[in-house]
């Protein structure tokens, strides 16, 4: 079982940046791939960026790849996200994620565990 809360969220303008971060809980961590996804209203759950288990290989969405930079402390159980040069249509609800071992990154579906969600808002 994996238990994980965000922090980091809230309101920036137009080109300015913001780190989310997600602590996890249990002692399996460094087995967990590790997932960020995002939310808004009236729209489905889309990936925005992972790091798997075995290797720390990243993977990011088209419309984040070269701005956002997912890592992870497999000592510290906790999983960042930095968002850098970020865009009005980067707001949403952002999620923290965690499937044990290796998992379709990009699918919500394929993992089990969910942070709560952290809201950032994007101002133009």
């Amino acid at each position: 079982q994996v238990q994980l809360v965000e922090s980091g969220g809230g309101l920036v303008q137009a080109g300015g940046s913001l780190r989310l971060s997600c602590a996890a809980s249990g002692r399996s961590f460094s087995s967990y791939t590790m997932g960020w996804f995002r939310q808004v209203p009236g729209n489905e759950r889309e990936f925005v960026a992972a790091v798997s288990w075995d290797r720390g290989s990243t993977y990011y969405a088209d419309s984040v790849k070269g701005r956002f930079t997912i890592s992870r402390d497999n000592a510290k159980n906790t999983v960042s996200l930095q968002m850098n040069s970020l865009k009005p249509e980067d707001t949403a609800v952002y999620y923290c994620a965690a499937a044990f071992g290796t998992v379709a990154v990009t699918a919500t579906v394929g993992y089990p565990y969910w942070g709560q969600g952290a809201q950032v808002t994007v101002s133009s």
